[in-house]
């Protein structure tokens, strides 16, 4: 029997209960650090070492942090069905937890790339978590190493890989994201009519779609929640 194509399109609330501060939330990471400062190409260009350096650190948390149950489950179910995850965090936990498919919609810490060329596959450089990018590494271009970021302002090409991902799904899974963020959140208005929708979120989401049903849990939790109600 053919495998039904499941496809989940996670945030910030995916990784929380691993420990990763969310961006968004009260005393989350824009309060400490204003987006134009660390997010947006313009801040790069006016202080290179201090977004290097936030984002070294961002690096290095990884190190610490373990995938949740949330994760785990997610992989674990590519035994029953084909598993595209689109995810907007920056972290590595989907892979470390054993997902094969993921689409990192706006890059991933564990890559640097050119500054010129951000998305030419030949200077994007693979990092450990304890690797650093300083001032003066070059990518193969000759241009300073910046981490494979997708900043504010900046396109984001892998929303095209996605998309047909998304009009190709059997099931649709929304876990941890506020729906705020476009590209991301426009991904929704792609998914086929009639195709089943499942946001796990603890809290309400404003999203207008009469079919969504909303597991208001966390992401291990809803994950679990979701499973049995795949399997009913």
């Amino acid at each position: 029997m053919l495998k039904k194509n499941l496809v989940v399109l996670s945030g910030a609330g995916m990784s929380a209960e691993s420990g990763i501060a969310t961006f968004r939330d009260s005393g989350g990471l824009w309060d400490k650090y204003p987006v134009e400062q660390v997010a947006t190409p313009e801040g790069y260009h006016r202080n290179p070492k201090l977004v290097l350096d936030f984002y070294n650190q961002r690096r290095s948390e990884l190190a610490g942090v373990q995938p949740n149950r949330g994760h785990e489950l997610l992989a674990e179910l590519e035994k029953d069905f084909n598993i595209t995850i689109i995810t907007q965090n920056v972290d590595n936990l989907h892979e470390r937890a054993g997902s094969s498919h993921i689409i990192h919609l706006h890059g991933v810490l564990t890559k640097a790339c050119s500054t010129n060329n951000p998305n030419d596959p030949r200077y994007i450089k693979e990092l450990k978590e304890t690797d650093k990018i300083e001032l003066g590494d070059l990518a193969g271009d000759g241009s300073q190493l910046r981490p494979y970021i997708v900043w504010f302002g900046e396109a984001v090409p892998e929303i095209d890989t996605a998309l047909p991902y998304v009009q190709k799904a059997d099931v649709f899974v929304i876990i941890g994201t506020s729906m705020n963020v476009y590209p991301a959140a426009g991904l929704l208005h792609y998914v086929r009519e009639g195709t089943p929708i499942y946001l796990i979120d603890p809290k309400q989401v404003a999203v207008n779609n009469k079919s969504l049903n909303h597991i208001q849990l966390g992401a291990s939790e809803g994950v679990k929640r979701l499973i049995q109600l795949l399997s009913e």
